[in-house]
């Protein structure tokens, strides 16, 4: 409130025309929304105060609070007349008042020390005085201006400065109190700002009227001091955020060892990072160690400074330690145990220190957590309140649900969290206190996260503005603070490693002696019911919680068997926090209920289960001290059993409990005596038993039916029914042995004892199944469990009745069917959960067949009765009757479908499995097995025998893969990778359970026997325990999904279904009683007329049902609606664009065009992040396809209002009319979607829609992505971040879910693969970060695109997190890539702010210095990220890096071949070929070496394959080095022998590119791993070039053979291109359809020089050709693809790709007869090259087609296009070729004068002995000049030429851009270049004259302008007729700038030459002076390679510098991070 009272000041400041009255609402709205809160618990503070006064004076202290804020409000209000004073005042009573409130709360932290406030208050009249001051000089300066304008400007702006220093002084006031709130900070800062900006504005306006020095000099020393005053205050505020206790010493040397620690913790795998922390470590220990003993010195206390000496000395060698470490490491940076060394060095250094500093270290993470959680729980308060005023104007009712929902929950955790601050405040120092406080944070986050993520999706519908806005600042501190809690949460859990057990034990022995106190409490009646607790609710939170401390220690053995400290530690720590809930569970039922033995029994079971959990956690505890030994697991286990056993005794002692305990008992009872039985003697007749028998059949079944019912009620009501259920059981048996007893026949009497033991399995599985239901009524499928066991009841009593009645035929089973069909009839009362895993659809298609099956019984019941055939009418009546009851399970499982899917229902949340379907596969296999081993089937016939064993074996097996197939989506789904090795091994323990029963079950249906039988119960048994045991663990709250939870408007929605199967139930039940008297009277008339009366109702019914399925189909309604709306929305977009075209469309003033954009993107966000979530509803899950669409639908109102707002504010029409015509096709798209949902509707069968589905979604994506692109580049211009922060926000909660979105990763991808990805993302990271501190001083307009570029690339990289934390096998790992990518996260949000702010306020020193700092924090945290990437596996990361330097080689050699071939690589050394010769093949022959090390690397582990990579790259780097010596040895008059050596190193470097790669893939893969063949091919295509390499090195000298070595080199080039371009489909160079015509000329002239040189068999034209064909190729296949790819149909694609394919087959082949022709020469030969030339030709002519093909499918008609006309484009790109080419001649020419004018300087010495060198430079110089100018004006002439041959358009046309713009730049570039590189040739002439310069300089430049003219060439030749005159003249014109520079080069180093010889050297003799000399010519070489080096870096940085604004792919060498 006090932080809206300060924004409240700010934001009514200025003019009233220029308030934000949206941010003043919201400001408003926050007072307002919390005055409640705070009155209701200030009254309950009042109330609970001990002393007599204290509430008094609280509830006054409040009342002036409350009355402050009253009379601001009043002060406030628009139109009041209220000076400003009194407005400022109001709020400085606020101050005052809250400091009251606060004094009487007895408030006591550290953010309300009263000398830190006080310090701040004077602080701000400091500055208030430094403001007085600086007001009346400002006056001074007014007096003296005689202009009246700037008299009354600068006046104006001291008022202005008076009234914001004014501003300022009253928000001290107002926020001194909680200064220590984020938010308070902020608005003083803001205060703070506005006030800077005052003085900016009177300095500025007394500068411009006043030319008095002196005055303004005054001014300015007097805004100095108020700059001063203010830097003071906010250094003093910042400290707020983190103050520290007077108390604690050595401060700076304790943060010191904490951060720098944190750094080299995450930087383990870069040894050269850890070692210079390592350093810094040690500097801070040192001083440290000196602070300890200079503090001991000063001890008077003889212990005290023994204590500390001792300290200072543990921690003195412990730094010692670390040295040696470091050295180690330093020694060995790739020995990773040397970097494990260092960090366990470093770990006892900090834990040493911590001992030293008196647990400083740990104090201070403890500290900073206190203050993260303090923050976030106030932060909660205010989301909470924010998204409650929300709720009330929220549109969407789906996301307002969802947000309520999370509101809820996180206000559940507040109590929690507030309750651990206070215990850990009260017992700083206990262990207990601290981990129940990081584990309260940490409980935290989650509900946290998912309000922020359900408030941003419920703001964009939200209609107050005010509201709307309070929301976002609310989300906004939320996220800030969560960040911060997340990162403190995970440094103090670090710390707090290893003492969760023991915080469990002693939780336990409090729990343990909290039930000793509630056992006394109850014996001596105190014991007292809380507030809100009933029976019922305790008893079922009592069941509900012994499940879930089940789950919990199934987690604890599993942790600690696999042997993980950290999971078994947080295992413990749920298992306490569970059984708290049920320790308090048991006292609210030992509190509500009189009976004495029950408080007893549930107190002493509490007890029992607490002291077993705690010898369980001991012996979890003693087992991780001993991890190796094998007695654990079953110590472990049988350790769990008794608590298992304890937790079902508490359970059982439920008084509900009890009376089903006891009808169990009775059960089991009477169960027992049927082994033996004993049939009562009667008097009664036969008939009269039966009707007995009749009755207590009725009886139980209708009992059974009752215990369903009474389930839906209360426990107590099950409870009843159970016990009646026992009754009329033991009614039953007593009757069924009666009757048997009657009965002579003794196969008869054990028919029917078999029955009542039937009868008595299935009653006791019945009232198990009450007695689960009764403890745990909300567990998932037990009410369905239940009525399946009641079903099971009828069927066994019906079977009974059959044996032990004899009635007239079909009597009996129309008895039993009207029981079966009466005993489903309760499903249709109620139904909200599943009944079976059927889809909606699914459910339908079953309804169908089912309804088919019931319509063949009707009809065989009446003929069949007709007929008087009385089996086949049986038949019937039970086909009736499971028909009747396959319909009505189908039916309700459609009716809880439509139920959930209503729009007015809370959806569910899937969990990581779903626990209901693991539960019915449970029951269902152990169903199965029961009757695989029930001893009555053996009583069967053989037939039946083997039709249920199979049937059996077929449950089985169905359920057992399902399990299997769940826990594998389990392992993936989850984050915790405990269970995802369990969940694994769950898996494989059910599939060999499964294997071994089918085995057993496979002998028995061989052969049927007790034996066989007694084996198969064998089997099952592990496979019903294993089952039993993945229920239990999967039934943990972690993994558990979230109901759906069905409304009451869903409840009619369903009726049409229930309904329609009731009345089917009804007229069954009807059809079968007449069907009973069909069955005794088949010949009566009106008997048949009845039953064709009810068939008819039945089948009407049916019917009604199968349609109602149908129309309620869910989504549809929904889907209609949403077309309907998007339709209207589409209308209003339409009208707003015709109001824009006439320059209507008025502005909207409801908002800023900036709360607009943010809006629009806001909405376009949420529905991006549902369009994949519609897609999968509508393919498969129509259950959420009315959700999804409704809510997706709702956020279209706000985008649509949105937009037109946003164009309504831009001035410019083109801008307005992109913005509404991209919300438009974004709405189009969108109804198209919602059409291609409605009709696949979710059918999983219904495949023909689901292509449509996927297209529609993709375009709407594509369409979605365009217009977020347009809106965040416009609003980060603008300086809006919100959304990129809330992009950011996103990204870090979903790293730290538990349950992982399959949607956000790619499947299938390994480590590496993710790792590839983060690397590569990492550095774009930097990069972008790097960027933004350059640009914030340069150009701050470039801000906002950059942040942009840096949220899209986090928002990937967290993703890439995801898939890499659950892909490594190493949990440290994971965890570590987890928190570094979110402390990234944290940094990048911070980096982000500062960018908006700075591009607000430019000029803000403050921001930019945040901007600086936060930059560097992002930078140095994505070295963490790397360095986290790197130790999960450093091989791999070895071999990312090693790819991109390899890039970087084929690039540079790129270069150098175009050097080669302008004939300017020269020789600069003496040595020739042959000396060269050696060194490139030893070098050559150690690559093979490295390469077959790497590729061994593959398969072994991470340290080797490092080396491996390392070692391969030094050796490319050498070898492409002598390869470039020795070709430049070769001479630069054989430039095609100089290409064809230097492609020979390219493929190399190309071929072991390729290699890295493929290890890198194949890393840790099998031998059968596809990888690894790709891994083989790509080691013998390394083999074969390295081959390809030396036997041209050998024979490149061979003008005899060089050409047959070229062509054979350039064969196996293409082959090996044409592999790689069949071998993938990514596209990697983006290209046009021009380009692709460009490309395929060459390959003519390529194939008129392979012709020529075959009839030839010049060996000069040989190699000219192979290298020609060789570029040709390569260029054309790079941009085949990426021409393809723009094709608009698949058709097109496909042509242009086998094009391409086919014209370098056909020139590869022409290519090989040129071959085959050179060495065995023969007329036929030379006539076939004829043949193929053809063959080329007809490819390339395809080609060009299929390229034209492109073109057409993408022309677009240009209306206004006129051909030859006179008039320009000055866009055009060849008029600014032309323009440029002239400016570069001109440019040129100038520099040749002046280079003209240059004379030699005069020598002093010896005149003549340099001046012919200088003249000959001189010379060569300007030869230069003028051949560079003339070669520019021949390309400009070139260029005309090209121009009106049409090779180039004259006219710039939008088709063109592509081809002649490309080719434009180049020619622009190339000319630049030319008239750069002359510049600088005569500066180096001119420098070297006059003795400035070297002769090095000059040759360099001299090199330069050859480089530069052979780019120009280049350029000019890729469209030049070669024969035309203008290129014959820009040949010799490049001719001569070559041979121009030759000259000047061979001068240049003639006058090194000369004056290298002239230099005398004078050697001296003697001993001592010649070792000086010695030592003095070494240190001169040491100094000149420094200095080469450093003059190439700087090369290199210029070069850089020069492309670095160039696009650069992601790919390229140029965009790796270094």
């Amino acid at each position: 409130m006090n932080a809206a009272t300060a924004q409240l000041v700010t934001l009514t400041s200025g003019d009233q025309d220029d308030v934000d009255y949206t941010a003043v609402g919201a400001a408003v709205n926050q007072i307002s929304s919390n005055v409640g809160d705070f009155s209701r618990d200030v009254k309950m503070l009042a109330t609970l105060q001990e002393e007599d006064n204290s509430g008094q004076r609280l509830l006054d202290a409040a009342r002036g609070l409350i009355g402050a804020f009253s009379d601001l409000l009043r002060i406030a209000e628009p139109g009041t007349t209220e000076p400003r004073q009194n407005l400022l005042a109001a709020a400085g009573r606020i101050g005052e008042a809250s400091q009251e409130v606060i004094t009487e709360l007895g408030e006591t932290v550290d953010d309300l020390d009263r000398i830190y406030q006080e310090t701040l208050l004077a602080l701000a009249k400091a500055v208030a005085n430094a403001t007085a001051s600086l007001v009346l000089k400002a006056k001074s300066v007014a007096s003296t201006s005689e202009e009246p304008v700037h008299q009354d400007r600068v006046i104006s702006s001291a008022t202005q400065c008076a009234l914001a220093t004014s501003q300022l002084v009253a928000c001290t006031k107002v926020v001194a109190p909680t200064i220590g709130h984020p938010a308070c900070q902020e608005q003083l800062i803001e205060a703070a700002k506005l006030v800077a900006k005052s003085v900016e504005v009177i300095v500025e306006s007394s500068q411009t009227g006043c030319r008095d020095d002196y005055l303004l000099q005054d001014l300015g020393s007097a805004a100095t001091a108020v700059t001063k005053a203010l830097n003071d205050l906010l250094l003093h505020v910042k400290k707020a955020a983190h103050q520290t206790h007077a108390s604690e010493q050595h401060e700076d040397a304790v943060d010191t060892i904490i951060n720098v620690t944190d750094r080299l913790f995450s930087s383990v795998g870069d040894a050269h990072e850890m070692v210079k922390q390592a350093k810094q470590l040690a500097l801070a220990t040192s001083t440290l160690v000196s602070a300890i003993r200079s503090q001991a010195e000063e001890h008077t206390d003889s212990e005290a400074q023994r204590r500390l000496l001792a300290a200072a000395k543990q921690l003195a060698d412990a730094t010692a330690k670390l040295v040696e470490a470091a050295k180690g490491c330093a020694s060995s940076p790739n020995d990773s145990n040397q970097q494990q060394m260092l960090r366990t060095a470093a770990e006892e250094l900090r834990s040493a220190t911590n001992t030293a500093a008196s647990n400083a270290l740990k104090r201070r993470l403890m500290t900073r957590l206190e203050s993260a959680a303090t923050q976030a729980a106030a932060s909660a308060t205010q989301l909470i309140n924010a998204s409650n005023q929300a709720y009330k104007t929220n549109c969407n009712p789906s996301s307002n649900q969802q947000m309520s929902t999370a509101a809820t929950g996180l206000d559940q955790q507040i109590p929690t969290l507030v309750q651990a601050l206070r215990a850990y405040q009260r017992h700083p120092d206990s262990a207990t206190a601290q981990l129940a406080l990081i584990n309260a944070c940490q409980d935290f986050i989650q509900p946290a996260s998912r309000l922020i993520a359900s408030s941003n999706a419920a703001a964009p519908t939200v209609s107050d503005q005010s509201a709307a806005l309070n929301l976002h600042n609310a989300v906004k501190n939320m996220s800030n603070a969560i960040a911060e809690l997340r990162s403190a949460a995970s440094r103090a859990q670090e710390a707090s490693t290893s003492l969760e057990i023991d915080s469990a034990l002693d939780q336990l022995r409090d729990l343990d002696q909290d039930l000793t106190d509630i056992k006394q409490a109850a014996v001596t009646d105190s014991l007292t019911r809380l507030p809100g607790e009933t029976a019922e609710l305790c008893s079922s939170q009592l069941g509900t919680t012994s499940k879930t401390v089940g789950s919990s220690m199934a987690q604890l053995l599993t942790a600690a068997a696999q042997g993980n400290e950290d999971y078994v530690g947080i295992a413990a720590r749920d298992t306490v926090n569970a059984l708290k809930v049920l320790v308090s569970s048991v006292r609210g039922v030992a509190a509500t209920t009189d009976d004495k033995r029950v408080q007893q029994a549930i107190i002493d079971n509490a007890r029992d289960v607490i002291s077993q959990s705690i010898y369980l956690l001991e012996e979890a505890k003693y087992a991780m001290n001993d991890p190796g030994n094998p007695d654990n697991q079953q110590r472990l286990s049988q350790v769990a059993k008794s608590v298992s056993n304890a937790l079902n005794n508490c359970v059982s002692s439920l008084p509900g409990q009890r009376d089903i305990d006891n009808a169990i008992r009775l059960i089991a009872q009477i169960s027992q005596s049927l082994a033996n039985p004993r049939f009562p003697q009667t008097d009664r007749s036969y008939q009269e038993v039966q009707n007995d028998m009749s009755n207590a059949t009725a009886n139980l079944n209708q009992a059974a039916s009752d215990i369903v019912t009474s389930s839906r009620v209360t426990t107590q009501h099950l409870s009843e029914s159970s016990t009646r259920y026992s009754q009329h059981y033991e009614d039953f048996v007593h009757t069924g042995l009666t009757l048997a007893g009657i009965s002579k026949d003794a196969e008869t009497q054990n028919q029917i004892v078999g029955g009542l033991k039937s009868v008595s399995m299935v009653s006791s599985k019945l009232l198990l199944a009450s007695k689960s239901v009764s403890a745990d009524p909300n567990a998932p499928n037990s009410r369905n469990l239940l009525a399946q066991a009641a079903r099971a009841v009828t069927e066994s009593i019906n079977h009974l009745f059959s044996i032990c009645t004899q009635s007239a035929p079909g009597q009996k089973e129309c008895d039993n069917a009207l029981r079966q069909i009466q005993m489903m009839a309760s499903m249709l009362d109620n139904p909200n959960e599943p009944v079976n895993d059927l889809s909606y659809f699914d459910s339908l298609q079953a309804v169908m067949e089912k309804s088919k099956d019931l319509g063949d019984a009707m009809t065989g019941i009446s003929n069949h009765a007709k007929k008087g055939d009385i089996d086949e009418f049986c038949n019937s009546v039970r086909n009736f009757a499971n028909s009747v009851c396959g319909l009505t399970e189908a039916s309700v499982q459609s009716a809880y479908l439509v139920g959930i899917s209503d729009p007015a229902s809370e959806p569910g949340r899937p969990g990581v499995v779903d626990q209901t379907q693991f539960s019915r596969a449970n029951q269902a296999i152990q169903m199965a097995c029961q009757n695989l081993t029930n001893p009555a089937s053996s009583q069967q016939q053989g037939t039946n025998k083997q039709a249920e064993v199979l049937s059996a074996a077929t449950v089985v097996a169905k359920h057992t893969s399902s399990l299997c197939n769940s826990c594998r989506l389990a392992s993936s789904k989850t984050a915790n990778p405990v269970a995802k090795r369990h969940f694994v091994q769950s898996a494989k323990d059910v599939a060999n359970s499964t294997a071994n029963l089918v085995k057993a079950i496979k002998a028995l249906d061989s052969d049927f026997t007790e034996e066989n039988r007694q084996k198969c119960a064998e089997a099952a048994k592990p496979l019903i325990n294993a089952v039993d045991e993945l229920t239990t663990f999967a039934s943990s709250p972690e993994f558990a999904s979230k109901p759906a939870k069905i409304s009451a408007q869903a409840r009619l929605a369903q009726e049409p279904i229930t309904q329609s199967g009731k009345a089917m139930i009804e007229g069954a039940c009807n059809m079968l009683q007449v069907a009973k008297q069909l069955a005794a009277n088949p010949k009566d008339p009106s008997t048949y007329q009845l039953y064709s009366h009810h068939s008819k109702s039945v089948s009407e019914s049916i019917k009604r049902l199968v349609a109602n399925i149908k129309d309620s189909a869910p989504g549809q309604q929904e889907c209609d609606n949403a077309i309907e709306h998007l339709n209207l929305i589409i209308r209003d977009l339409d009208q707003a664009s015709l109001a824009a075209v006439s320059q209507n469309l008025k502005p909207r003033d409801e908002k800023s065009l900036k709360a607009y954009q943010e809006q629009m993107i806001n909405s376009a966000r949420e529905i991006l992040d549902r369009i994949d979530l519609i897609r999968q509803a509508a393919k498969e899950e129509p259950q959420n396809l009315g959700h999804l669409i409704s809510t997706v639908s709702s956020y279209f109102e706000p985008l649509a209002r949105s937009a037109i707002g946003s164009a309504s504010r831009t001035v410019n029409s083109k801008q307005q009319m992109n913005i509404l015509d991209l919300t438009k096709t974004v709405t189009e798209s969108a109804l198209q979607f919602t059409y291609a949902c409605k009709e696949g509707g979710g059918n999983p069968k219904a495949s023909h829609t689901h292509g449509p589905i996927d297209n529609a979604a993709d375009d709407m994506k594509d369409v979605l992505q365009d217009l977020l692109q347009t809106m965040e580049e416009a609003a980060s211009q603008a300086g809006v971040v919100n959304s990129m922060i809330d992009t950011i926000t996103k990204s870090i909660a979903r790293t730290d879910e538990r349950q992982i979105d399959r949607m956000t990763i790619i499947e299938n991808l390994s480590f590496v693969d993710h790792q590839t990805n983060m690397v590569r993302l990492a550095k774009q990271i930097a990069r972008t970060a790097q960027d933004m501190i350059s640009k914030s001083t340069t150009n701050v307009g470039q801000l906002g695109v950059l942040a942009n570029q840096l949220t899209r690339d986090y928002a990937a990289l967290a993703n890439a997190s995801i898939g890499a934390a659950s892909a490594t096998s190493n949990i440290e790992i994971g965890n570590r890539i987890r928190t570094t990518v979110q402390d990234l996260g944290k940094s990048c949000i911070e980096l982000i702010q500062d960018a908006g702010n700075l591009q607000g306020n430019p000029t803000d020193q403050y921001t930019l210095e945040d901007l600086n700092d936060h930059a560097k924090s992002v930078q140095e945290k994505v070295s963490y990220v790397l360095a986290a990437l790197q130790a999960g596996a450093r091989g791999t990361q070895a071999c990312i890096n090693a790819a991109s330097t390899v890039s970087g080689i084929i690039g540079d050699l790129d270069t150098t071949i175009m050097f080669a071939s302008a004939g300017t690589l020269n020789d600069e050394g003496s040595d020739s070929f042959a000396d060269q010769r050696e060194n490139i093949l030893k070098t050559a022959k150690a690559l093979v070496e490295d390469t077959k090390t790497l590729v061994a690397g593959a398969a072994s582990n991470q340290e080797q394959l490092a080396v491996a990579a390392q070692c391969a790259v030094k050796t490319i780097t050498r070898l492409a080095d002598v390869v470039k010596l020795g070709a430049a040895s070769i001479g630069s008059d054989q430039p095609e022998a100089q290409v064809l050596l230097i492609n020979a190193v390219k493929d190399v470097a190309s071929a072991l590119s390729e290699l890295i790669c493929a290890t890198k893939n194949a890393s840790g893969k099998s031998v059968s791993d596809p990888t690894m063949l790709t891994l083989k091919d790509s080691a013998k295509v390394m083999v074969t070039n390295v081959t390809s390499l030396l036997k041209t090195v050998k024979t490149v000298e061979d003008e005899a053979v060089r050409g047959t070595r070229a062509l054979e080199s350039t064969i196996e080039a293409i082959g090996q291109e044409i592999k790689a371009f069949d071998s993938s489909d990514d596209v990697v160079k983006k290209a046009s359809a021009e380009d692709l015509i460009r490309y395929a000329k060459p390959i003519t002239t390529a194939t008129a020089k392979a012709v020529a040189a075959g009839n030839s068999c010049r060996q000069e034209d040989v190699i000219s050709t192979a290298n020609m064909g060789r570029k040709a190729i390569f260029d054309l296949l790079s941009v085949v693809k990426g021409a393809a790819a723009t094709a608009e149909t698949s058709e097109i694609r496909l042509r242009a790709l086998n094009a391409g394919r086919t014209a370098a087959m056909t020139y590869k082949e022409l290519l090989e007869h040129v071959h085959q022709v050179v060495l065995r020469p023969s007329p036929e030969g030379k006539q076939y090259l004829a043949v193929i030339s053809r063959k080329v030709a007809n490819a390339v002519t395809e080609l060009v087609q299929s390229a034209e093909a492109i073109k057409d499918a993408l022309e677009i008609e240009w209306s206004n296009f006129v051909s030859g006309t006179d008039w320009i484009d000055p866009d055009d790109p060849t008029v600014i070729a032309e323009n440029e080419l002239l400016t570069a001649a001109s440019s040129i020419e100038a520099a040749a004068k002046k280079l003209a004018l240059l004379k030699p300087r005069q020598q002093t010495k010896r005149a003549d002995e340099n001046l012919d060198f200088e003249e000959q430079i001189l010379e060569a110089a300007k030869s230069i000049a003028a051949a560079t100018a003339a070669l520019v004006k021949s390309a400009s002439a070139a260029q005309r030429e090209l121009v009106a041959q049409g090779k180039v358009g004259s006219t710039f046309t939008q088709h063109s851009v592509d081809d002649d713009g490309q080719w434009s730049q180049g020619l622009i570039s190339a000319a630049r270049m030319v008239a750069a590189a002359t510049h600088s040739l005569c500066e180096a002439a001119n420098a070297m004259v006059q003795g400035h310069a070297s002769e090095e300089r000059l040759i360099a430049s001299a090199k330069e302008v050859a480089g530069s003219t052979a780019h120009l060439l280049m350029a000019c030749k890729v469209k030049a007729d070669p024969g035309s005159k203008a290129m014959m003249r820009l040949q010799s014109a490049g001719n001569a700038v070559k041979r121009a520079t030759e000259a000047l080069v061979r001068a240049a180093q003639q006058t090194k030459e000369h004056n290298d010889d002239e230099s005398s050297l004078t050697v001296n003799k003697r001993m001592v002076e010649g070792i000086a000399e010695e030592i003095q010519a070494q240190e001169e070489i040491l100094r000149k390679e420094v200095e080469l080096t450093n003059a190439r870096k700087r090369l290199m940085r210029i070069r850089q510098d020069r492309y670095k604004d160039k696009p650069q792919d992601d790919n390229s060498p140029s965009s790796s991070f270094s």
